[in-house]
């Protein structure tokens, strides 16, 4: 969720998926590729 970031990985809230390296990987759940992931509505 960009609007809650991901600040133990770096990312403050407000940061773009955009901006999320594409090398950089999920460490909860082992997705090494960022176009793996999946956009979830809510």
């Amino acid at each position: 969720d960009e609007s809650h970031g991901n600040p133990r990985e770096g990312f403050p809230p407000g940061t773009p998926w955009s901006e999320v390296p594409d090398e950089w990987h999920c460490p909860d759940c082992g997705v090494l590729d960022k176009v793996d992931f999946e956009e979830v509505e809510e």
